[in-house]
């Protein structure tokens, strides 16, 4: 069914034509799928970066599962993800919930918060490696040269760049709770801290989750502040598996071997997030706006 406009024009009211995302999934494909495939392929492969590579079938596969670096690194790799995503959670919810004020001071405030996002993580990772020099740096200790103080430099150089993001998340979807909500509540007697967590924690759910799935996603792609923090030490205790892939591609020049792990990591990263996505029945999600 169509309207006519003034000038006797016929307007389509129906949903917009699906050439509209070809531009999008174009990009997507080139840029995203086509170098996706591309490594899959040279892990079957021994190449070192110069003439044509060689096949050499599973080969790259049982070296890697095989391989006990591996089972090290995936073990500082899910620690760091699940460290990094209980500390930028906690964080960036309640500094969401606060920001989402209508007073003007938490508004410059909440810009003010968002600057550490708007750097590049190499940037970021050079100035705390800078603070964090047991010589010149504003902490008189070697930090990075022990196991928790690298541990604990990654996660928190993580969540100085991206807990503003996430906030702006928390801050998004806690204006979109209702007010009548919270005004039944107050009318019911509950306090501040009950209607946080009868009204404000349920509400935001929908939000956790998709926070959650891009910090795993993030957290699994740490590498810059590996890279610049600690290079993988002290010792291999903070090799995570993008700093062993960058280890095996551009210092041994073994890009097949380097192909096969940057598989594995894009297997990993999205098996873990349809899981969680299906644990947190985000999938089935439905507007918690509908019906007001």
């Amino acid at each position: 069914m169509s309207t006519s406009t003034a000038g006797g024009g016929p307007t389509g009211a129906g949903r917009p034509h699906t050439s509209w995302a070809l531009p999008g999934v174009l990009f997507f494909a080139f840029f995203a799928v086509a170098p996706m495939v591309l490594a899959f392929c040279l892990s079957f492969t021994e190449w070192n970066g110069l003439g044509d590579p060689e096949p050499v079938g599973l080969a790259n596969w049982r070296r890697l599962l095989g391989d006990d670096r591996l089972t090290q690194s995936l073990t500082v790799t899910v620690l760091l993800t699940v460290v990094s995503w209980a500390f930028q959670t906690v964080i960036s919810l309640l500094l969401g919930v606060w920001a989402a004020g209508r007073e003007r001071n938490r508004a410059i405030l909440s810009a003010v918060f968002f600057v550490p996002f708007l750097l590049s993580s190499t940037a970021i990772s050079l100035l705390f490696y800078a603070l964090l020099d047991p010589n010149f740096g504003i902490v008189h200790r070697d930090t990075l040269g022990s196991t928790s103080g690298a541990f604990l430099a990654i996660v928190f150089v993580g969540g100085w760049q991206f807990i503003p993001f996430h906030t702006l998340i928390y801050q998004g979807g806690a204006r979109q709770i209702p007010e009548m909500l919270y005004q039944a509540a107050a009318i019911d007697g509950a306090g501040r801290y009950r209607q946080f967590f009868s009204i404000t924690l349920p509400q935001l759910r929908n939000t956790a989750t998709t926070s959650g799935v891009l910090m795993v996603v993030g957290s699994l792609t740490y590498f810059e502040t590996v890279l610049i923090l600690t290079q993988g030490g002290p010792g291999t205790d903070t090799a995570i598996l993008p700093y062993l892939m960058y280890q095996a591609g551009f210092k041994s020049y073994d890009f097949g071997y380097a192909s096969a792990i940057a598989t594995f990591l894009v297997v990993a990263a999205t098996a873990l997030s349809l899981l969680l996505v299906r644990l947190s029945g985000f999938g089935a999600m439905r507007s918690t706006r509908e019906g007001m």
